[in-house]
């Protein structure tokens, strides 16, 4: 009978692991992508956080609301409460919890992360204007420490000197906070118009000049997270290295479009230009290994 429900709950894992993998497939096709380059188990493991990440989104960008959902605050806590409380159980409902528990589990999560990120969501109920200081808060909460949170999956069950890890700690850091820039300014139009959010408030109206700063800031972000993704694991320098050339690809884009545009225009990698950059990541990433 034992062997019987091992076999039953090993099954229900599976399609919870599947669930959760939907959800950045229908989400993130550039994420999705890179996460390909991933070992199986890496591969599982950012999915889950995805996709609980994801949800937490789903609730501050408008999909309660048009549920019929009227208490969002509410409905964050309620579920900053779960998250924080999934690891401690074997068994969820929710088969996207159920997955993460058991990520949160293997790569042992700091909650005090997860409190950070809840709480730059929670910024995201009230239409506002960031001040920079304000902005940096966010960005850290929203951004970085989902890039420390996906270090400790690249780094789970292994022994890394501190030094390195410390550097590593940085890079992941300087990674979220370019991704969270560029997307920034992609969704500049949804996020001004729709969501009633200005992100670059001291900038006022995004002109050239102001977008070329944050440009500049973008690129500096990118090289940081650059020289300590060469201390990754093996398993997963491929994988960050074709995310973080994807974004690279997009900030040139965004650089090269004048600012007016990004008002009417959501910047995206064609296609065939993913897949390229894609297969030159593992192309690096192996040519390093032989080295």
């Amino acid at each position: 009978m034992a062997a019987r429900t091992t076999n039953w709950l090993r099954r229900y894992d599976a399609m919870c692991n599947s669930a959760a993998s939907s959800v950045i497939s229908t989400y993130s096709t550039s994420f999705n992508l890179s996460s390909r380059l991933l070992p199986a188990r890496e591969r599982r493991d950012i999915h889950n956080l995805y996709a609980v990440v994801r949800i937490a989104d789903e609730i501050v960008d408008g999909t309660a609301e048009q549920a019929g959902a009227m208490e969002l605050a509410a409905v964050l806590d309620a579920y900053e409460r779960q998250v924080l409380a999934a690891p401690d159980s074997r068994f969820h409902t929710d088969p996207v919890m159920h997955a993460y528990a058991r990520t949160a589990r293997r790569c042992e999560f700091d909650n005090e992360l997860l409190k950070a990120f809840f709480a730059s969501m929670r910024r995201d109920l009230a239409s506002q204007r960031y001040s920079q200081p304000e902005l940096e808060d966010y960005v850290y909460g929203s951004a970085e420490v989902i890039g420390l949170l996906c270090l400790d999956v690249f780094l789970a069950d292994k022994t890394v000197d501190p030094a390195q890890r410390i550097t590593m700690e940085n890079g992941a850091k300087r990674l979220g906070a370019a991704f969270q820039k560029v997307n920034f300014l992609r969704d500049i139009a949804e996020d001004t118009h729709d969501l009633g959010r200005v992100y670059f408030a001291t900038h006022g109206i995004l002109d050239d000049a102001a977008k070329a700063e944050i440009v500049a800031e973008i690129r500096g972000d990118l090289a940081a997270a650059h020289e300590a993704i060469g201390l990754l694991p093996l398993s997963a320098r491929a994988a960050v290295t074709a995310a973080a050339n994807l974004f690279i690809e997009l900030t040139d884009m965004i650089d090269a479009m004048p600012a007016e545009r990004l008002s009417t225009t959501r910047v995206s990698v064609p296609t065939h230009r993913k897949a390229l950059i894609t297969a030159q990541a593992v192309a690096r990433a192996i040519g390093g290994k032989q080295k």
